[in-house]
């Protein structure tokens, strides 16, 4: 059985309260997260939430990432979403959890999409998907 998508749900304690109330800041990371894992960005939306508070999402070729934060708790919950298997969304969460200066990531993988396909079938499908774009 293959997976179509990997999906990563990470929670990030400890963090700067001052760096999750900057939008800027936030996006710039969710982007380079994006990127440092290999990913293809295409659109990019960020909000700034009043008092506090940012949400966002990095749309990308292979899926997504959005994140959440709350900095009066120092707290962020982040989703990096990818399909395929050439972006490991690991690699996102990891360099968020570094460059967030997070105390503590708590985080757990859900395969999606999960099918009987052999390694042919999963491939011609990719090959659609980049051609219809």
């Amino acid at each position: 059985m293959r997976a179509l998508g990997r999906h990563v749900l990470a929670e990030f304690y400890g963090c700067s309260p001052e760096v999750l109330n900057d939008t800027e800041k936030i996006e710039k990371m969710m982007v380079d997260a994006a990127l440092e894992a290999g990913a293809e960005v295409k659109e990019v939306i960020f909000h700034q939430f009043s008092p506090q508070g940012v949400s966002g999402v990095v749309v990308i070729s292979e899926s997504h990432l959005a994140v959440h934060t709350w900095p009066e708790f120092g707290y962020a919950a982040v989703d990096v979403f990818t399909c395929g298997s050439t972006v490991d969304p690991w690699v996102s969460c990891y360099y968020l959890k570094k460059h967030l200066v997070s105390e503590r990531m708590a985080a757990k993988e859900i395969k999606r999409g999960i099918f009987e396909l052999d390694e042919s079938d999963i491939n011609a499908s990719q090959a659609q998907q980049k051609s219809a774009v």
